[in-house]
Parts: structure tokens; C-alpha cells; sequence
């Protein structure tokens, strides 16, 4: 292509295709939320202290599905940014967390 000459545009449809790609891929940055908040540092400690945490009254009014919720959204959150020792931690808190959700159940249901 000789220098000076107009360059060809990419049709609009492509360039939203990809736009619209890269947003639903960081869905998550968008969210703006402000309900509970976990303690500073506690998604830094280990899982049973997590699932504690999380299913406390203090922390998940609503119950401890609420906390699983927030476990969920962190996890996801973090990404590829969390190392693999980091993430089986906090899946082993998601473990913890949902047995405890499962024995409140079944109380209710008692």
C-alpha cells in the first residue's frame, strides 16, 4: 500500500464482535455492588477460618449462602492472578462452606 493512501476501515460489526468479547470477559470489574463486606485479609488465610468467616452471622446476614457467594465471586475474580496452592485453599473453603450450608438445611427441614 503506497504511503499516503486512505487505509481501508474494519467494518463496525467486527469491531464490536471483538469489544463485546473483551467486556463479557470482565464482566466481573463492572460490578458495583455494596452489601457485606468480608474482613480485610481473610480470603489470605486458611480454609476452615474462610468458611467460619463467611458463614458468621456478622459477615453473611442472609446465612452462610451468602457467604458462598462472596467466596464464589472472589475466586473468580482473582483468576489467573491466583496461584494454584492459593485457589485449592479457597476451594477447599468452598468445600467447608458448603457442608455447613447442607447441615443448615437439613435443620430447617427437621
Amino acid at each position: 500500500m503506497p504511503v499516503g493512501s486512505p487505509r481501508k476501515k474494519e467494518s463496525t460489526s467486527a469491531t464490536k464482535s471483538r469489544s463485546t468479547a473483551r467486556s463479557a470477559k470482565r464482566w466481573v470489574s463492572k460490578v458495583t455492588t455494596d452489601s457485606t463486606h468480608p474482613p480485610k485479609g481473610l480470603f489470605t488465610k486458611n480454609a476452615a477460618t474462610i468458611a467460619r468467616s463467611l458463614a458468621s452471622k456478622k459477615i453473611s446476614p442472609k446465612g452462610p449462602s451468602s457467604g458462598m457467594r462472596m467466596l464464589t465471586y472472589f475466586i473468580n475474580r482473582g483468576g489467573k492472578g491466583l496461584s494454584a496452592r492459593r485457589r485449592a485453599e479457597l476451594e477447599r473453603a468452598k468445600t467447608l462452606l458448603s457442608e455447613r450450608i447442607k447441615k443448615s438445611n437439613q435443620k430447617k427441614a427437621a
